[in-house]
């Protein structure tokens, strides 16, 4: 540990999403503007209110784990291995030369080997006790990610399991943002993953109605901001990111795609689902994370929103931004990506902090689709449409779960 705040860069991303994996899968299925949300194919949907999802249909985990390992993973963990390969690739990390002990893994999910758990008790009832994978007990927990992270490349550093619900990526990247800011670590792979797609999983979010029901036309069916909206799509996906302290960054001669800069949290203290109505405590982690990043809310260039789709949330997040940035919101460009590639629950904020440093780099600003009819209470510019090329240095992230639970980043460049 060091007294001294050390700067922070991104110097990897790996991503398995629906809308393409890899750093180049991910930046090309934004720029392709194009919503990857079709119809649940992984199980039958017809007794549920909604039947659309965000599959991962473009992954082949044998591409990344060695057959052996692969038998006793499951998707979640799969996911886990694969993001994780594929940011240390990027990264050109040579972990051999590393220390070893000075890397960590910080991973967020919401409901970890939930969907395995269910497949297997299926098995249960239908097979008896004998024919469960003994591999249950070791994937079933939200840590089996960051625990077979680190025993896959060896990471002997910090490694957590952050369950916050849609916050849980957000607040995994933040908290190895401060790990590697305040010398705990010199390197760590954090971020989100998430395998939900289950019959009882998303038949518990379908029962209360949280989920959109615009079954007709799957891709249209994520509609953040727009008046028509009446739930957010399920997905599954990953994103992992290599944090890394900015001189041993340039030490070692690595591409950084920016800095991470600050990060806030907060809690409603209000309701297990709607959030609080005056969006107070959702701009206060905005506020946090602006203060701890040194930056003014007038140097945002761009609000990478948490955008879910669900009538209570998109209202109250404008909200929150007007409370923070002013009069100067309505100058400041928004968008949700969730409508390309749904909401993988606790692994979002991990893609869209990925999509963030994508934009960092290319200076592209992703858009919102399927707003049409803009809800008078979301007027801010929502980036309608198409994309935008215009000059990115500051970047605020959104994202919001569950249990009220609040976070926010700031994102800058290298």
């Amino acid at each position: 540990m060091t007294d001294m705040k050390r700067r922070v860069v991104v110097t990897g991303i790996g991503a398995v999403t629906p809308i393409g994996c890899g750093a180049a899968g991910l930046y090309d299925g934004l720029r392709r503007e194009r919503s990857a949300v079709g119809r649940v194919t992984r199980f039958d949907a017809g007794a549920f209110n909604s039947r659309v999802a965000g599959e991962v249909t473009n992954f082949d985990p044998a591409a990344f784990i060695e057959a052996r390992r692969l038998r006793r993973l499951d998707r979640y963990a799969q996911f886990a291995l694969a993001s994780a390969r594929m940011a240390v690739d990027d990264a050109a990390l040579r972990l051999e030369d590393e220390d070893r002990d000075a890397i960590g893994c910080f991973v967020g999910s919401a409901l970890g080997g939930a969907a395995f758990a269910e497949e297997q008790h299926a098995v249960f009832l239908t097979q008896g006790v004998r024919r469960i994978r003994p591999t249950l007990a070791l994937s079933v927990f939200c840590g089996a990610a960051s625990c077979n992270v680190a025993i896959e490349h060896d990471l002997r550093g910090p490694s957590s399991a952050y369950s916050d619900s849609c916050s849980s990526g957000a607040i995994a990247i933040g908290q190895a943002f401060r790990t590697v800011r305040d010398g705990y670590a010199d390197l760590m792979l954090a971020g989100g993953v998430e395998a939900p797609l289950a019959p009882l999983t998303f038949g518990a979010f379908d029962l209360i109605r949280a989920m959109s029901t615009h079954n007709d036309e799957p891709a249209r069916a994520c509609r953040p901001f727009d008046r028509t909206r009446n739930g957010f799509v399920m997905a599954e996906g990953a994103a992992l990111l290599v944090l890394e302290e900015r001189e041993h960054a340039r030490r070692r001669g690595a591409r950084i795609y920016g800095s991470v800069l600050g990060f806030g949290a907060s809690n409603d203290a209000h309701h297990m689902t709607a959030p609080l109505p005056s969006g107070t405590q959702a701009a206060r982690a905005m506020r946090l994370a602006l203060a701890e990043a040194g930056v003014a809310a007038e140097d945002i260039d761009y609000v990478n929103a948490h955008g879910s789709g669900t009538p209570l949330n998109d209202s109250t997040e404008t909200l929150a931004i007007k409370q923070v940035l002013g009069a100067r919101a309505y100058q400041v460009p928004v968008s949700a990506t969730k409508a390309m590639h749904g909401h993988a629950l606790g692994a979002t904020g991990a893609i869209e902090a990925a999509s963030c440093f994508l934009s960092l780099r290319h200076h592209y600003v992703p858009p919102t689709l399927n707003l049409d009819a803009p809800d008078e209470a979301c007027d801010l510019d929502y980036v309608r449409g198409c994309g935008r090329e215009m000059p990115l240095r500051h970047i605020l992230s959104n994202s919001f779960g569950f249990g009220g639970i609040n976070a926010a980043l700031v994102f800058g460049p290298a």
